[in-house]
């Protein structure tokens, strides 16, 4: 087992599903992910993370009416104050905040240039996730995106970010995030016509044992399946799945770490 500590300015560093039906989704993913629920009753309602190990993975609670069902995800930085002020002159806009969320952070939402919401999150009591295993662990943030150039610059200049390539982003059929020397999530081009209407996202990745075996657990869990079990090169085998209340996830079996 092992336990995150900190996270550096730009990390991903939380997922928190925001769902119809929190009672049930803690069901589905404590099955397919073994994960344990920890119930935390806030003035607001409650919030439930979902650990391993005695250590916090992810969240879930109930979501706003009338918001479709998502995993939203949060990227730690060193002030929230001063991230959400480099955003609007970088193009993309604060939803909400900066706010104070009660003793364990401080967070803001924010919508990038090209329409992908995710969070910044400052620690103070909550670091974000500690559980560090290698099976059951959400990883790999992973932007879809109309328009890879404009993208990059805006997460450079948000979070110090690069990307391999580092050039021809617009013709590249994959690119991946790099922070501080490493790969740590990558960004899909949304190109052609099977793309069209679909709005610039953030997803995430779950770490499995066996990718077929747990797709056909989550098809009979009630999850339907997006993107069918899929090799990657030098990476492992996939699958996107949607949950009975139809938020969007992948699951992975890595043959090369991230």
């Amino acid at each position: 087992m092992g336990k995150i500590e900190s996270y550096s300015h730009g990390s991903f560093c939380w997922a928190e599903l925001a769902t119809t039906d929190a009672a049930a989704a803690k069901t589905f993913y404590g099955e397919l992910c073994g994960w344990q629920a920890v119930d935390m009753h806030m003035p607001q309602g409650v919030y439930t993370l979902f650990q391993a190990e005695g250590l916090d993975v992810a969240a879930v609670h109930q979501g706003t009416p009338g918001v479709p069902v998502h995993w939203g995800l949060h990227f730690a930085v060193t002030s929230v104050d001063e991230t959400a002020a480099l955003v609007a002159p970088a193009g993309g806009k604060v939803i909400a905040g900066p706010f104070d969320a009660h003793v364990y952070g401080r967070m803001a939402v924010i919508q990038d240039p090209l329409g992908a919401t995710f969070s910044i999150w400052e620690a103070k009591q909550s670091i974000g996730a500690t559980y560090g295993g290698q099976l059951g662990r959400v990883v790999w943030p992973e932007l879809a995106t109309p328009d890879p150039v404009a993208a990059a610059a805006f997460y450079g200049k948000l979070f110090g970010w690069g990307t391999k390539p580092e050039s021809g982003l617009e013709e590249a059929m994959y690119a991946e995030w790099q922070h501080g020397g490493t790969s740590t999530g990558g960004m899909l081009p949304q190109r052609g016509d099977e793309w069209k209407g679909v709005p610039s996202y953030w997803l995430a990745y779950i770490t499995v044992a066996d990718c077929d075996e747990r797709a056909a657990k989550a098809v009979a869990l009630g999850a339907k399946l997006r993107v069918p079990p899929h090799d990657i090169p030098n990476t492992g085998r996939f699958s996107m799945i949607v949950d009975p209340q139809g938020a969007t996830i992948c699951i992975i079996q890595l043959t090369h770490p991230m």
